[in-house]
């Protein structure tokens, strides 16, 4: 089963940009690539979200699957308490990821906010999901100052479960990096125990067609379909 599950350190990091991103690649790899969302917060009933963006990004022939929708921008399980709706439970996100695979060469699960966010009531988070699934977890991350201490919480949390990383993203990096961003480089990699595997243009998401999937080759590891090499990367903005 190919499932991988995305999750940012926290929210606004660029995480469905970098999901499109993998898909895009993923479906030039695998005949079929599907994207699970379990939780849309902040968002109304007919309004796009994170999905239409996956799907304007990295193409129309990914298919999409949204579990749950909740109007407030809040973590799922309180979002979906405050709407008066059944939560999604990490068991639920899980049989659909297991579902998906089934169908699809290649599945992304794309959480919402951080790994230990909570879906439920009962405390149910991502990283259940990746567990119960065996998957490995992307993590997407800041550029800049204070991105390495939620770095290191969520791939601490990861280790602790015994789920893997399979690496850092950076979500948008900027087009004038300041000092923090650029020694982050170097440092995301250490504070994570796991290699740093991308980093996505802040201008990615204004992109379309082959120019996105231009800039995602350029800009995520070879494992993901790309050709980023960090270390190379590093250098170019050495501080």
């Amino acid at each position: 089963m190919s499932v991988m599950v995305l999750t940012g350190t926290g929210t606004g990091v660029g995480k469905t940009v970098v999901t499109a991103a993998v898909a895009a690649l993923a479906l030039e790899r695998y005949r079929s690539v599907a994207v699970l969302k379990p939780a849309q917060t902040g968002v109304g009933p007919d309004e796009p979200a994170d999905l239409a963006e996956v799907g304007r990004l990295a193409g129309q022939e990914v298919t999409t699957w949204e579990l749950g929708r909740f109007p407030d921008a809040l973590a799922p399980g309180t979002a979906a308490r405050r709407a008066g709706l059944p939560p999604v439970t990490p068991s639920q996100a899980a049989a659909a990821a297991v579902e998906l695979a089934r169908g699809h060469d290649h599945v992304l699960v794309e959480g919402a906010g951080g790994l230990l966010v909570r879906f439920d009531d009962d405390g149910g988070t991502l990283a259940d999901v990746a567990w119960s699934i065996g998957a490995p977890v992307l993590i997407v991350a800041d550029a800049g100052l204070g991105t390495l201490n939620a770095t290191a919480l969520t791939a601490e949390a990861l280790r602790q479960r015994g789920i893997e990383c399979a690496g850092v993203v950076v979500g948008s990096w900027p087009a004038e990096p300041d000092l923090a961003a650029r020694c982050n480089l170097d440092d995301l990699p250490l504070v994570a125990d796991a290699p740093l595997v991308g980093a996505l243009p802040e201008n990615a998401a204004a992109l379309v067609g082959e120019e996105f999937r231009a800039v995602a080759r350029r800009s995520l590891a070879p494992f993901l379909g790309g050709e980023f090499d960090a270390n190379g990367f590093a250098a170019e903005y050495a501080a």
